[in-house]
This record gives structure tokens, sequence and C-alpha cells, in this order.
């Protein structure tokens, strides 16, 4: 089945909140060490957050890849143009810069509800981990350039689904939109 974006309002204005752990939960995991106690590694010069995600590479014919991007920002407000997925593995996203990005997710699925997306906003520091099969647009680096370690499948199939968003609808993305 080709994946599809349901699209149902003319327009639609998405607000933008902060990551947190909770709110992120159906879509993946946030990566952070707030909150979680480091260990004492290299006779103690180095503090070592342990497990902060698990990388999905989808079994056997799968494997995990280090990779580097490097983002131009986005001016806001933005139309958002396309949602993709992984459906083999997860995609992690961490940022080098310590810069703020946004994060646009949907729910797991064949198709993407625009009144299901959501926006969130990183504070510099954390990264995310994309689940397998979640549908996200792609990376958003505001202000500047930035630059990030993104860890993801690779191996046997295609891990990448892009589908438009179009039929009309016009989702738009501004910080002026951000919630508490």
């Amino acid at each position: 089945m080709t994946p599809s974006l349901e699209l149902r309002p003319a327009s639609l204005r998405l607000s933008i909140q902060p990551l947190t752990a909770e709110a992120f939960a159906e879509f993946g995991e946030v990566i952070s060490s707030t909150g979680h106690t480091p260990l004492l590694i290299n006779d103690g010069m180095t503090e070592r957050f342990h497990a902060l995600a698990r990388v999905d590479t989808g079994g056997d014919e799968g494997h995990a890849l280090i990779n580097l991007f490097h983002a131009l920002p986005y001016a806001l407000p933005m139309t958002l143009l396309s949602m993709e997925r992984h459906p083999l593995g997860s995609q992690a996203f961490m940022p080098l810069d310590a810069q703020p990005f946004i994060v646009v997710v949907a729910p797991i699925g064949e198709r993407v509800e625009p009144t299901a997306l959501r926006a969130f906003i990183t504070d510099g520091r954390q990264g995310v981990n994309y689940r397998r099969g979640v549908w996200h647009h792609s990376l958003i680096a505001l202000h500047a350039p930035a630059r990030f370690m993104v860890v993801d499948r690779g191996g046997v199939g295609s891990n990448c689904d892009v589908i438009p968003i179009g039929d009309g609808a016009e989702v738009t993305l501004d910080l002026g939109q951000t919630q508490p």
C-alpha cells in the first residue's frame, strides 16, 4: 500500500511545544542526559550517560550507521511540504552545536492526518530518536547552520518513504505559535 497524506482542512497552523519525554513518547525517545545518573569511566575522568535511546535496525539485514548532517536554517513561518518515515529502522538526531531545532511528527500508520501533526522545539541539547515508521518532517534547523550526528539504519531494503503535503492544503509552522 502506498502511504498517503489525508488532507481535510484547507490550511492548518501548527503550534510548537517544548520537547519533553512524556509528550514525545508516542513518536520515539528524547535523547538527553538531564535526569540520568552518569557512570564514571576512564579512571573517573569521563561521565558516561548510558543507553539514552535504542537503535532499531530491523533485524539481521540491517546495521547501524553513524552520519553527520549539516543543516541550513529555515526561515519561519514556513510551509511544510512533505513528511517522511523510515519503515525498517529508527533514526536519531543529536545536535552538535547546542542550537534548538524543531521536530514535526505524526503517528505511525499508512496515512498522515494533518490534524494529528505535532511540533516540538528542543532546548539545543536534546536529541530525538524516531521510532521505526513514525512520520516526521525533514530536519528543521533554526537561526543558523547546524550540525547533527545522525544514527540510522543501513542494509537491505528501502528505508525512506516520502509523501508530499498537497491537494491545496497548507500546513504552516511559526515560532510565534509556541505553547508553554
